[in-house]
């Protein structure tokens, strides 16, 4: 349990806000690379910590992210044409570049030099691994762009796909890095997924006596989650979460690797990206089907939008007859909208105030800390945050079978190493 004041301070993204100054200071993923696809595309909004942003690729193919908002009138500039250089309102044509300097204004004439005086915020951006990135901090700050294993492998080794959900950042990033509800939410979805079902890691995984063993990492967490195998042999679920906001998921053997990202869009909302990878080769016609339609850990979505199709409005199309058949265990198809249907079920933000937590919740502790302890040391002005540096992203999760007195620590750092184009760790 913490406080209130202690669940605000977590909480709250926006500008000025403690948690809102560190995640200002890592890059964010913003975009899907194919919603900017090329040179003068239509805009596209996006919401980042409380800001309302607009975001385009000029005629050569820059990335502008800015203010989305025209500085004459406030409209709203994905109204705007995306031409010639720039995005023009279409209210009295006011024009801005990628770096939201104004560039004309028709009004006026060019000798006023009014235009000069007039800029939006904007923020720089950079295009890695399928993914458009923003850094929204100070200039002098900028980290070196991410490094993950999913962001170096070839296009055809990955997939990516993002979810709006309706609740908190930090609900969803608790999940993530809650290994024991495994055990009885997707419980059901671990012998039918077509991408879990019928490896070891899947039987073992429903067992529902667990035991953690957590250490720090540099960029935040290794959380080890033990249960019973075969007798005399114990399975092991390496969970890694990296602040301020990801988590690779233990693999199951002969699948492709799995992390997701929880990135605020306001306080109430966040979007929920989920990355699938293989260090090896290139993921199959097959696996690429299944996963757009909603298999693993990736939602179907409302054609055109990046809503789910299961959502809050029609209680995530619950069946009741199969929850009774635990043909999934809360009757709620699907491993993404499972997750999404509980943690929007707290409310917009969560009140921690009133919890009642037990061992199985150390990793969630330990999180909590490690991110108010960043935020204050950064208020301080005291250390670089974890996480920024490009080597402590490379790490990687897994899972293995140990003898009951065989060395966690030690299997599992080396277990977590990237080495790339070598198979991972899974059983």
């Amino acid at each position: 349990m913490i406080t209130a004041e202690q669940n605000e301070y977590l909480c709250r993204t926006g500008p000025g806000t403690p948690m809102g100054n560190l995640f200002r200071r890592y890059w964010l993923p913003a975009l899907m690379a194919t919603e900017l696809p090329g040179p003068d595309c239509d805009p596209v909004r996006v919401s980042l910590l409380s800001e309302r942003l607009i975001a385009f690729k000029d005629s050569d193919g820059k990335i502008g992210m800015m203010d989305e908002f025209c500085a004459h009138r406030g409209v709203s500039l994905w109204f705007g044409r995306n031409e010639e250089g720039g995005l023009r309102c279409p209210y009295h044509g006011w024009k801005y570049d990628t770096t939201g300097q104004c560039v004309e204004v028709p009004s006026e004439p060019a000798s006023s030099g009014f235009c000069q005086k007039i800029k939006l915020k904007s923020y720089p951006c950079v295009e890695l691994g399928g993914v458009i990135w923003t850094y929204m901090g100070p200039p002098e700050e900028q980290p070196e762009v991410p490094a993950f294993e999913w962001t170096q492998v070839a296009p055809e080794q990955r997939y990516l796909s993002k979810r709006w959900q309706e609740s908190n950042y930090l609900q969803a990033v608790e999940g993530g890095i809650d290994s024991s509800h495994v055990s009885f939410l997707h419980s059901g979805d671990l012998h039918r997924d077509p991408l879990h079902k019928g490896t070891d890691g899947s039987k073992y995984a429903r067992s529902t006596s667990t035991t953690f063993d957590i250490h720090e990492s540099t960029a935040g967490l290794l959380i080890g989650a033990r249960r019973p195998a075969e007798p005399g042999f114990h399975y092991w679920r390496v969970t890694q979460w990296m602040m301020p906001f990801y988590t690779l998921i233990p693999p199951y053997k002969g699948n492709a690797l799995n992390g997701h990202a929880w990135v605020p869009m306001d306080d109430n909302n966040c979007m929920a990206w989920t990355m699938t990878f293989h260090p090896t080769r290139a993921l199959t016609p097959a696996e690429l089907d299944l996963m757009e339609n909603g298999a693993g850990v990736h939602p179907t979505l409302i054609p055109g939008t990046f809503r789910p199709t299961a959502n809050i409005d029609n209680d995530y199309l619950m069946n009741r007859e199969a929850q009774r058949q635990k043909i999934h265990y809360s009757g709620i198809k699907g491993i993404a909208i499972q997750d999404s249907s509980l943690q929007e079920s707290m409310g917009a933000i969560a009140d921690r105030s009133r919890e009642n937590l037990v061992s199985t919740d150390n990793a969630i502790i330990m999180a909590r800390m490690r991110m108010r302890k960043a935020a204050k040391a950064l208020e301080a002005g005291k250390g670089t945050p974890p996480g920024l540096e490009p080597e402590t992203q490379k790490v990687r999760s897994a899972s293995f079978i140990l003898p009951e007195d065989g060395p966690f620590k030690e299997t599992a750092l080396d277990a977590s190493v990237v080495r790339m184009g070598e198979p991972f760790v899974a059983v």
